[in-house]
C-alpha cells in the first residue's frame, strides 16, 4: 500500500550552497518526510512546539510561562486549592510544582495558606497582584488564541477542542 507523503521546507544551515540539488532559490530546502507524515504522534508534537512556541512569546511581555499560567488559571478559579490537588489537575509533579509555587510566591503573586481543612497541607490564593497579572495574562492568552482560530479556522479549533477534551474525560 502506498503512503502519501509530504515535503517539509526547511532553511538551509548557513553556508549551505544555494544550487545544490534539491534546494529552492529562497534557500529553503524540501525535505520529504516519508511516513512521518502519517504518524499523528508526529503531526501532533510539531503542532505542540508551534503552538508553545506562540505562546511563551505571548506571555513574555510579563514574565510568565506557560505552566505559571495554568498554575495562576487553576488558582484564580478555585481559591483555597490544595497543592496536591493542583498537582494532580494540572498533571505537574508535586517536585516541581513547589518550585512553581515558590518562584509565584517570591514574585507575590501567590500565597500558600494553612488550610482549615488539613493541617497538613496549604490553601492556595491569588495574592491581588496575581489576580491582576492573571487578568493581563488572560487577556494576552485570548490573543494567543485567536491567532490559533486564524491558523486553524474557526470550525478545526472548535472541532479539535471538542476531541483534546473527549479523549482526557
Amino acid at each position: 500500500m502506498a503512503v502519501a507523503s509530504r515535503k517539509l521546507t526547511q532553511t538551509a544551515p548557513l553556508g549551505a550552497s544555494a544550487g545544490r540539488s534539491g534546494q529552492a532559490r529562497n534557500g529553503r530546502t524540501e525535505i520529504d518526510l516519508g511516513v512521518l507524515d502519517e504518524h499523528l504522534g508526529y503531526l501532533i508534537r510539531r503542532f505542540q512546539v508551534w503552538v508553545f512556541q506562540d505562546f511563551i512569546r505571548t506571555l513574555e511581555s510579563i514574565d510568565i510561562r506557560p505552566a505559571q499560567y495554568s498554575v495562576l488559571v487553576v488558582i484564580g478559579a478555585n481559591p483555597g486549592l490544595s497543592q496536591s490537588d493542583l498537582a494532580d489537575t494540572l498533571g505537574i509533579e508535586r517536585a516541581r510544582l513547589v518550585r512553581l509555587l515558590d518562584r509565584l510566591e517570591k514574585r507575590g503573586l501567590t500565597r500558600r495558606l494553612p488550610s482549615p481543612r488539613d493541617r497538613r497541607s496549604h490553601a492556595l490564593q491569588l495574592t491581588p497582584e496575581g489576580q491582576k497579572t492573571l487578568k493581563r495574562a488572560k487577556t494576552l492568552a485570548a490573543t494567543h488564541e485567536a491567532r490559533l482560530a486564524e491558523k486553524l479556522g474557526a470550525e478545526s479549533r472548535k472541532a479539535m477542542l471538542g476531541f483534546l477534551r473527549e479523549f482526557w474525560r
